[in-house]
């Protein structure tokens, strides 16, 4: 990993553990927005930028502001500790499963490598080869979204224009017009 790399992994899990340890909500709340950026350029790091793209509008954008508007029609509770207590139980288990799965990470071809199973595949080769002839666009990755996954495409399309309308009843008509 590149030193980029290890600086990223490192906010996103100091980030991970702020969002679950902070006592304060708001703060919880700014800490899981810079988790969710981060999680957003980890999809870019891994070359795939159009989920990196909507990881940051929704999972940043939106329900960062979902979060502080509900937290604005509450009450917060005062509190002096800067912390919640941890249960020693449930961070052993969670301590479990992460070197569980991380048990698994040796098994993971490379970022970019030309041997990794979804290159060396027919439905890749058969994309690259015949996407421009069956949709006329220049683009093969754009042509697989637009042609060949475009129901999938309208569906993530949907979703981002649903938490838009949900982000705009929450604010209330009144405050738009």
């Amino acid at each position: 990993m590149t030193p980029v790399e290890w600086a990223v992994l490192a906010f996103v899990l100091g980030s991970a553990l702020a969002t679950a340890l902070l006592r304060d909500v708001l703060a919880s709340i700014i800490a899981f927005a810079a988790y969710s950026l981060g999680i957003a350029v980890v999809w870019l790091l891994l070359r795939a930028p159009d989920v990196g793209l909507t990881e940051a509008a929704v999972g940043a954008g939106v329900t960062t502001v979902l979060f502080l508007l509900t937290i604005a029609k509450t009450v917060r509770p005062a509190s002096d500790d800067l912390f919640v207590d941890v249960d020693l139980t449930a961070a052993g288990v969670s301590a479990l499963l992460v070197a569980a799965l991380a048990t698994t990470l040796s098994a993971l071809p490379p970022v970019g490598s030309s041997s990794t199973p979804v290159a060396t595949s027919r439905v890749t080769n058969y994309y690259l080869e015949n996407a421009y002839t069956e949709t006329e666009v220049e683009n093969a990755v754009t042509a697989v979204l637009a042609a060949y996954r475009g129901f999938d495409t309208l569906g993530e399309a949907v979703v981002v224009f649903a938490a838009l309308i949900g982000l705009l009843v929450v604010l209330d008509r009144g405050v738009l017009a």
